[in-house]
């Protein structure tokens, strides 16, 4: 009889995902009292007052589990985006929702079209379960290939996976090249639309297709609470499919996510639409400062219509030290090594104050990394 490893190969060689620092621990590392997060694409207005009204009167209850069905909060998204209930799934963030896509639909072995550059947890969730990860090449503005993507695809293709907006880039696939790739996509081809920065990408442009104008079984779409609702800390993630898609992921989802409080917290949320639409229009002001600041000191920006934006520091050793230094007067971004952009640096969006922060430390680390880098 022969010993079979504990471990799978495919998880052997597996990273686990990085966070963003969190403050606590760059306050404690560094004995700083002034520190502005913009590393994980949080809401810098915080939460809707209505989800943390609704939140805490959940508090009361937490001694009953939560409801499994999710009446309440699949109700509000069921009226808002004119579906079934049955065609709505939700669970602790997008990523779980991801998970369960992973553990219901593809074995060990399968392939898996997506891009080059894109975000890392899928990378981590179906190398988890043995896929075969094909990545297309992005072209040369950063954007996604979907003629490369279309190629890709193959007899052996289980599924394909989309993030639109795409992390950590910012860019999006226009309504017609979404046109062209699905026209390429077989029906018995599973898609993951990732639309984790839908609402962020709708505001900005009207060419984002917003997949809730198409209708096709085969697609799967991902959104959530973390980024435009300021919800990241509760974990609420939602899906849309087709009913016998979503009747499948039920099969294997935990009986009781998401949480009553993180369930309340959603309802509160999609009831404050003037809260999300500050968020919107306080996103877009920021984004213009930061774009404008990031060009007038000579560094290439990639066009975002979400709530971050990345420029090109010149390479990796340059981007490990606008991160450090950064780090050093309290101010967290984003170094972008783990996807493939070595050379690049992402910056999160923030408050009117933070954004300052973030000008004012790049002006002072400016001049030593003109003299290091800009020779």
């Amino acid at each position: 009889m022969t010993k079979r490893d504990l471990i799978p190969d495919y998880l052997k060689e597996l990273k686990p995902y990085q966070a963003g620092k969190p403050i606590e621990e760059l306050a404690r590392e560094k004995n700083l009292t002034k520190i502005s997060k913009l590393a994980s694409n949080e809401n810098p207005l915080g939460p809707s007052p209505f989800a943390v009204k609704e939140m805490t009167y959940a508090l009361w209850d937490v001694h009953r589990y939560p409801d499994m069905h999710s009446y309440e909060l699949k109700n509000e998204l069921s009226k808002l985006y004119k579906l079934k209930n049955e065609n709505i799934i939700l669970a602790n963030g997008s990523e779980g929702i991801m998970a369960l896509i992973a553990r219901t639909f593809v074995l060990p072995g399968d392939e898996v079209v997506t891009s080059e550059k894109t975000f890392l947890g899928f990378n981590i969730l179906f190398k988890g379960v043995g896929a075969k990860i094909i990545e297309a090449p992005m072209t040369k503005d950063f954007k996604y290939n979907v003629e490369a993507i279309a190629n890709c695809i193959n007899k052996n293709t289980r599924l394909v996976y989309i993030a639109n907006p795409n992390n950590p880039t910012g860019n999006f696939i226009k309504r017609d090249e979404f046109d062209f790739l699905m026209s390429k996509i077989p029906a018995n081809v599973l898609v993951i639309l990732d639309e984790a920065y839908f609402e962020f990408g709708r505001f900005a442009s009207s060419e984002y297709p917003d997949s809730m104008d198409y209708r096709y079984d085969n697609v799967l779409t991902l959104r959530t609470f973390s980024k435009a609702y300021g919800l990241a800390g509760i974990r609420v993630g939602y899906g849309f499919g087709h009913e016998t898609l979503i009747g499948h992921l039920h099969k294997i989802k935990l009986t009781f996510e998401p949480g009553s409080i993180a369930q309340k917290g959603a309802v509160g949320a999609l009831a404050d639409y003037p809260h999300l639409n500050r968020t919107l229009r306080n996103n877009r002001r920021r984004y213009n400062q930061t774009a404008a600041f990031l060009q007038k000191h000579d560094f290439r920006i990639i066009d975002s219509v979400t709530n971050f934006i990345c420029f090109q520091t010149g390479s990796e050793a340059a981007s490990d030290f606008i991160y450090e230094e950064l780090l050093n007067l309290g101010v967290i971004i984003r170094p972008l090594r783990s996807n493939q952009m070595a050379d690049f640096i992402r910056v999160s969006l923030g408050s009117k104050a933070e954004m300052n922060h973030f000008y004012e430390a790049m002006e002072q680390i400016l001049p030593a990394y003109s003299k290091k880098f800009r020779k």
